[in-house]
């Protein structure tokens, strides 16, 4: 049974729209200041939602100074159980950025352990789990598939550090996201095949310029990090989230005119083809195949647009 219920109502519409934003303080920043001003940011900009390092003081401190419902990080299940209670609404198992740094990886059994600790030890809070960008793509939607029969309410992708821009400006941008992309799109079509419901939130190298084709892609939030906390001034902070925000509403004006439906036919809620197997919807599912496909080649590091209109 999904736990996304749970979760505060902004969230639950801002997720069904498929245009919820979160920014990310990072799992290991644990600097008072800093969190306080990426808060501050992502409030004033108009984010839904703030992902800080697992610590009940940072909770306090989100909660004392902005009305964003607050996201923990972390990969060690005990961790949540006290910033769950000073009031955080939703725990979330990575991403795992800072482990690469130091040469740490995690695989598919080590995710689904930590995942196993964290739900038994805490199993009326929803939890968002990322899927490591370190495996193969096909390797990622097992392991996705595998996380939402253990109960995980939100599968997030990850991918910005293995991405090696090899041009600058908008292109740039685009080859940036190119990982992230391909595992959202890659989760979301066999989600779709198998009737899952789960929804998935595409993170870690996106920008407002594909905000909007994570989206298309198949994702139901963006999560975004560097390119809101990287930066040193509130005022560019604020301007960066407010780019962010409207790129993805924007995403959602335009695919009402051209007469495509990002809300999701049904209610957000865990569901594997176990279950959905003996259920017959009365509609065919909405579309949500974006109007080109972006493939990575990870050995020539490129990107092709195949135009679908």
């Amino acid at each position: 049974m999904s736990l996304i219920n749970l979760l505060p109502q902004k969230i639950k519409e801002e997720l069904s729209s498929k245009s919820l934003l979160k920014v990310i303080s990072g799992l290991n920043n644990f600097d008072v200041q800093s969190v306080k001003t990426i808060v501050e940011a992502a409030s004033l900009g108009g984010a839904d939602l703030v992902d800080i390092a697992c610590k009940p003081e940072l909770v306090d401190l989100v909660l004392k100074n902005s009305t964003l419902p607050v996201c923990v990080s972390s990969v060690v299940p005990r961790s949540f159980q006290d910033s769950v209670k000073a009031g955080a609404s939703l725990i979330e198992i990575g991403n795992y950025d800072t482990f690469y740094e130091k040469g740490i990886n995690f695989s598919d059994e080590k995710v689904l352990n930590i995942t196993k600790e964290t739900r038994d030890l805490l199993p009326n809070v929803p939890l968002s789990v990322t899927v490591p960008h370190t495996m193969p793509i096909d390797k990622q939607v097992e392991l996705a598939i595998r996380l939402v029969e253990e109960g995980v309410d939100i599968i997030q992708t990850e991918g910005g550090t293995s991405s090696k821009p090899y041009s600058s400006g908008i292109q740039g941008l685009f080859e940036k996201s190119v990982p992230t992309l391909a595992a959202t799109y890659a989760i979301s079509k066999e989600f779709k095949q198998q009737t899952i419901h789960t929804p998935i939130m595409s993170a870690s190298g996106l920008s407002e310029v594909t905000c909007p084709i994570a989206i298309s892609s198949g994702a139901s939030a963006v999560g975004v990090g560097s390119v809101v906390n990287k930066l040193d001034d509130l005022i560019a902070m604020v301007a960066a989230v407010k780019g962010l925000k409207e790129s993805l509403n924007n995403s959602i004006m335009s695919s009402k005119k051209l007469g495509v439906s990002y809300k999701s036919s049904k209610p957000l809620s865990n569901s594997s083809s176990k279950n959905s197997s003996s259920r017959k919807s009365s509609s065919k599912p909405i579309n949500t195949v974006p109007y080109f496909y972006i493939l990575h080649s990870s050995t020539a590091n490129s990107i092709r647009y195949i135009d679908m209109l």
